[in-house]
């Protein structure tokens, strides 16, 4: 267990905006910070992070809450999980009881878990072999000196080596205590049926970490170095629970901040491409890990920055991969460019032969947008024979209609016009066609064989639901207490002296005074600890709760304090508004005779219920009459129509 010292110490050291800003582009919005829902498709930004108050609400989905919560939301973490990530980010070291789990322990974790446990167990043994073992030192350490790394790159890409034994690793998990069938789903380990010890899936091999987003190793990428060998080059992790390489991007959490930072991603293939690339200073770049690039690696990219300049190598093999992955960058909304290097070069030797400031601008100068890049590429295959060059420029239309933004799709066709000297009618023409022979691929089959095509409309009977306003009500109650819970209110008695109470204590007495149950759980949850505190002489508003350990709550929270839209700023017209502070009083008076009104419909309907032919019940019946009254007089307050 983490103590509380350690979990206060969390809260009150991390920032919302900086553990969210590693997920999300935020931009500035007034005193808050705005950005693109990571957990849903959206085109206007509807993700708020305050910093003031330290929380975080989207409005597509209706999640909200503290960093905290983020962390859980978006990488599935357990509640202890997401404590010990924020505290390694920042440095902060977490007290608990530390002891080693017993053998009865380890087998009630879960699967999910298990399979992270392993995957760190083994990223250690492998850079302690690259670091400490003579055969490390001799083979691996001196193969990553060949490529020219230094020390402090391959630490921070946590590369390692994995053994010429066969079952090193193997041995030394099975030595642990960590079961065969975890080691065989973890995909680590091999047990062929007449080898029961087992064997090393990336023996005799360096070995490069697969990070999550947020830094757990998920899996392995391992070359071979010796060249007499007729096996792959390069070996990865089979698929598993927690690793899906066509979600994963290899150097993106090593590469995040600098992609978010600079506006700009780097695509490359391969890891030493990214390894080589950091080590010459040019941090913004991940690697699509030896796999065709997917939506879903797009969409994390999307997430930092919609800029993206893809570096290939100058052969076909990698020519006909850009293509693809520039049509697939289009219909996702991405800003694109294109640079393929000299013959002969890749980034990681191109990284290597040359100085920062040289490759950087080797890459800002020699990328182009993708309609000059096709062009050249097609064109120069074409050569003067018309036939093929009007079939590259209908290439060139079929790239631009996977655009979504129709204004996009305008400019670049104008610069396709200017380019070739087409009438822009004739590329329009084109455009209809290639849009509509899009729109039948995605109902014959997936688009990218990912995405499904959208099934046909079709009239549906309109489902019915109603909203409980008591319900509307105590929400509201809870939010101003939450919110406003602090404030003080001045108010008048029934003789007419004056007198001062908070926006608590007034809600509280409503409650007690009506004797009102409240709904909700989680507003059950809060009100009990604002009562509580009551009792302790403590006034327990929104910042109580910021520290309050239960992401529910914090959601709660999130919704109360964090609002999506603001005013104007209409004063330069000379035209004011009151804002919500100065009109709390009124608000608090409304919103308590609304709950009343609610709550006494409520007891009205619950007494109707049991109400029978075949019984006395004049005093039921008396007491709807009573209750309809006080309703009545109620509506008047509030100026409803009768």
């Amino acid at each position: 267990m983490i103590t509380k010292e350690t979990i206060d110490k969390i809260f009150s050291t991390i920032r919302v905006e900086e553990i969210v800003g590693e997920y999300v582009q935020l931009k500035r919005a007034g005193s808050n910070f705005k950005g693109l829902s990571p957990f849903h498709e959206e085109k206007s930004p509807s993700f708020v992070v305050s910093p003031s108050k330290q929380i975080w609400k989207d409005f597509s989905t209706g999640k909200g809450g503290t960093a905290i919560s983020f962390l859980m939301e978006i990488e599935n973490f357990t509640y202890p999980e997401a404590l010990r990530h924020a505290a390694k980010k920042y440095g902060i070291e977490i007290e608990e009881n530390v002891r080693e789990y017993s053998e009865e322990e380890k087998q009630s974790q879960t699967e999910r878990d298990l399979l992270y446990k392993i995957h760190e167990v083994a990223n250690d043994f492998f850079q302690e072999q690259l670091w400490e073992s003579e055969e490390g030192k001799m083979i691996g350490f001196s193969y990553f000196k060949e490529r020219e790394l230094r020390d402090d790159i391959i630490k921070k890409f946590q590369l390692g080596y994995s053994p010429e034994k066969k079952n090193a690793f193997t041995e030394f998990a099975l030595e642990k205590a960590y079961s065969k069938e975890i080691l065989e789903k973890s995909g680590l380990s091999i047990f062929p049926e007449n080898t029961p010890s087992g064997i090393d899936r990336f023996r005799d091999r360096v070995i490069f970490p697969i990070h999550s987003f947020s830094g757990r190793v998920l899996g392995f990428g391992a070359r071979i170095l010796k060249n007499n060998v007729k096996t792959a080059k390069y070996l990865n992790s089979p698929e598993t629970e927690i690793y899906h390489k066509s979600n994963v991007l290899y150097g993106l959490n090593q590469s995040k901040q600098s992609i978010s930072r600079k506006n700009l991603c780097l695509l490359v293939e391969g890891y030493m491409d990214v390894v080589s690339l950091h080590q010459s200073g040019i941090e913004n770049v991940v690697a699509s890990s030896g796999t065709s690039l997917t939506t879903e690696q797009i969409k994390l990219i999307k997430r930092l920055t919609e800029n993206v300049t893809i570096l290939f190598d100058g052969d076909n093999a990698g020519i006909k991969a850009s293509f693809r992955s520039i049509d697939m960058l289009l219909s996702e909304g991405m800003n694109i460019r294109v640079l393929l290097f000299p013959d002969g070069d890749d980034p990681d030797s191109f990284a290597r032969k040359h100085p920062q400031e040289f490759v950087e601008n080797f890459i800002d100068k020699e990328a182009k947008d993708f309609i000059d890049f096709k062009a050249e590429i097609l064109l120069r295959d074409a050569g003067n024979d018309p036939i093929r060059k009007a079939e590259s420029i209908r290439d060139i239309v079929k790239s631009v209609a996977f655009v979504q933004n129709a204004l996009k799709r305008e400019v670049y066709l104008k610069e396709v016009s200017n380019k070739f000297g087409l009438s822009e009618q004739s590329l329009f023409n084109e455009l209809q066609i290639q849009t509509n022979v899009t729109q039948q691929q995605q109902e014959s089959k997936p688009r990218f064989e990912e995405k499904k095509a959208a099934p046909k409309l079709e009239i549906v009977q309109e489902a019915g639901f109603s909203i409980n306003p008591l319900l509307v009500q105590e929400e509201k109650l809870v939010d101003l207490m939450l919110k406003y819970g602090d404030f003080v209110l001045d108010r008048k008695d029934a003789e007419g002296n004056d007198y001062k109470i908070t926006v608590i204590e007034e809600i509280l007495n409503h409650l007690d005074e009506d004797d009102c149950e409240i709904q909700l759980d989680i507003n059950k949850k809060i009100v009990s600890e604002i009562k509580e505190g009551i009792l302790q002489n403590e006034l327990r508003s929104g910042n109580f709760f910021f520290d309050f350990m239960d992401e529910e709550v914090s959601g709660k929270l999130a919704s109360a304090l964090i609002e999506n839209y603001h005013t104007s700023n209409w004063n330069k017209y000379n035209i004011y508004f009151s804002s919500e502070e100065e009109v709390v009083p009124k608000l608090v008076s409304d919103i308590v005779l609304r709950h009343k009104r609610e709550y006494i419909v409520k007891l009205i309907n619950d007494l109707k219920n049991p109400l029978s032919n075949e019984n006395d019940n004049t005093e039921i019946y008396q007491k709807i009459i009573l209750l309809t009254q006080l309703k009545n007089k109620l509506d008047s307050e509030l100026f409803r129509i009768l």
